[in-house]
This record gives C-alpha cells, sequence and structure tokens, in this order.
C-alpha cells in the first residue's frame, strides 16, 4: 500500500483500490500510504508487541462468510495474542491477496473496509500500511499487529509454576461449534455458535501483570494451548473438564460435543495460571473490564496435560488441537 500519487489515488488499478478502500483507515504513521514505509516510535519506557496472522479462504474462512466480518475476525484474531502478552493495541499493517476474476467486487471490500473501520474505532488501533496482490488461488488475509507495554512487563508462556491455578475467560468451544452450524452439521437456533466463529472477542484492556504467571490466547484448541504452556513452563497441567465453562448454547448441543469445544480452537479466549493467592485479585481485574473468568485446574510438577473427569479419572481425548502441518 505504497507510492500513490494525486491522480491514481482516485482512479482505477491498485493504487485508486488502495485509496478507496484503505487509505481512510490509514494513521499518521503511515505517510497517507504513500511511502515506501511507515514510520514509528515506541514512547519512552514501552517496548511494541508484535504479531501477525494469515487467514486463508477455505481454511479459517467460508468463502460466502460475510466480508464485514472478515477482516474484524483477522484484526481480532491478532488482537488476542497482543491481550495474552499484556499490550494495548497501537496500529497494524494489512497484506490483502485477492482471486482474480472473482466475486470481491467494490461492494465487497466497501463492506470488507467498512468491519475494519467499525473495529479499529472499538479498540483503538489505525493502519499503517501492508500490501495488495492477485492470486489464481484462494483468498489470503494477513495482518500484523503493534501492541505497546512498558517495558519488562510482557506476559509469557514459559512462566506457570506448580501450585498455580488454571483459569480461562469467556466460554470455551463456541466458535468450534459455530463452525459445525455454518458447515450444516449443528442446529444454532439463537445464531450465538455462529457469531462467535466469524467475530473472536480479544480480552484486551485486562491488567495482569503481576497477577497472573503465565498467559497465552486459546486460537489451537483449549487442551493443545495447554500443552503450549506445559512444554514452556516445564509443568504438567491438570484440567477439570466438568468444570470448563461452556456456553448455554453449546451446551445444548449436548454432552457428545464436549470433546470438540475442548480441542476445537478458534476460541480466543486468554489461558492463565495464577497463583492461589492471587486469584481473588485476577476475579477483580476481569470483573473491571466485564470479562468473566473460571478456574478449570491446577498446575502441577511433571509434564503434558492431563484431562480429568468429575471423578478426577483421566479422559484421554480422541481429537487433538488444530495442526497446520
Amino acid at each position: 500500500m505504497t507510492k500513490m500519487s494525486g491522480n491514481e489515488g482516485a482512479g482505477a488499478g491498485e493504487f485508486g483500490f488502495i485509496a478507496r478502500h484503505f487509505r481512510p483507515l490509514a494513521g499518521a504513521e503511515s505517510l497517507d500510504l504513500r511511502d515506501d514505509c511507515a514510520l514509528m516510535r515506541s514512547p519512552e519506557g514501552e517496548e511494541f508487541a508484535i504479531s501477525t496472522d494469515t487467514m486463508v479462504e477455505n481454511v479459517h474462512f467460508l468463502p460466502d462468510d460475510p466480508p464485514e466480518t472478515l477482516g474484524r475476525k483477522l484484526l481480532r484474531c491478532n488482537l488476542s495474542d497482543l491481550a495474552a502478552m499484556g499490550a494495548r493495541p497501537y496500529a497494524y499493517t494489512l497484506n490483502v491477496t485477492v482471486p482474480r476474476g472473482g466475486r470481491h467486487d467494490e461492494n465487497w471490500f466497501d463492506a470488507f473496509s467498512r468491519g475494519l473501520g467499525d473495529d479499529q474505532k472499538r479498540y483503538g488501533i489505525h493502519l499503517i500500511g501492508g500490501d495488495t496482490t492477485s492470486i489464481s488461488g484462494p483468498m489470503v488475509l494477513s495482518a500484523t499487529v503493534f501492541g505497546l507495554l512498558r517495558q519488562n512487563t510482557a506476559l509469557r508462556r514459559n512462566s506457570a509454576r506448580p501450585g498455580d491455578e488454571i483459569w480461562v475467560t469467556g466460554t470455551i468451544g463456541d466458535a468450534a461449534l459455530g463452525l459445525l452450524v455454518l458447515q450444516g452439521r449443528l442446529e444454532d437456533p439463537s445464531g450465538f455458535l455462529a457469531e462467535r466463529y466469524h467475530l473472536p472477542r480479544p480480552r484486551t484492556g485486562l491488567q495482569l501483570h503481576g497477577i497472573v504467571n503465565a498467559a497465552m490466547d486459546i486460537s489451537d484448541g483449549l487442551i493443545q494451548d495447554c500443552g503450549h504452556i506445559a512444554e514452556e513452563s516445564g509443568v504438567q497441567l491438570a484440567v477439570e473438564a466438568d468444570v470448563v465453562p461452556i456456553s448455554r448454547a453449546a451446551a445444548a448441543c449436548g454432552p457428545e460435543w464436549l470433546m470438540q469445544c475442548l480441542c476445537g480452537g478458534d476460541d480466543y479466549e486468554l489461558l492463565l495460571t495464577c497463583p492461589p493467592d492471587r486469584s481473588v485479585a485476577l476475579q477483580e481485574a476481569c470483573r473491571a473490564s466485564n470479562i468473566s473468568v473460571h478456574r478449570i485446574g491446577a498446575v502441577h510438577k511433571g509434564a503434558g496435560v492431563r484431562l480429568l473427569d468429575a471423578k478426577g479419572q483421566d479422559i484421554v481425548p480422541e481429537q487433538g488441537g488444530w495442526q497446520h502441518f
């Protein structure tokens, strides 16, 4: 999204396309999307947290997903990474790879950019650059987000300690079931599950430094992501399946879908480990941001993840979390 002259800004072609749909989203650091790079500096005493995510048609979203939700989903998935590190949203770049000769016309991109604009206001973030290309294949969307936080305050995955409690925000499994709804495999009378698939709810704004020991966002499935914290921290996470928070809409699908909820992915909630003597502070911090949080287990010496039933017996999941490779 660079090197646009005044004539190009109003015309056809790539630069006119950028000017119409993305220049209105750009912040001052973007230099009005007219140069090769954006210019950005961090305030004194702060540092940037940077994350990037890619969404591919038919892998991360369906071809008929509403365009006004796609840019928002891409942005929110990235914002969830910032929330997991304790960073506040600041700016982002956007790469759009469009299938040639397809249905992605001006109206489609009007809706796409309008959705992005709504979420920029919601989360206090702005566009600073990116790239547009075409392809004889599926649509590919990629964003890189920049968040700010005080130096040396980032939350990490490698800091869980034996004796910590395991907590999660929100409810687990809604998006995974929402995908099945959109594929025609489940009923969703309220539309709640499909909405959770289309639009994650990144838990930005939580002030958890000094409260939790370890944190990450849940994108590949609760059980698999517990495994990431276990591996990075050199501990074992024991998860009590019967206390994992499930929404009414998910519960209405029936108990046979529990494993799909625990392993399905796309939750974009926060997975946290917290010493018991700080659990009240954690709950108060979440309550201040109107975010629900639930204790779902404990951290022990050892390795890996144990999934336990109400009697403390091991459950062996028949499926794992999301894997690209």
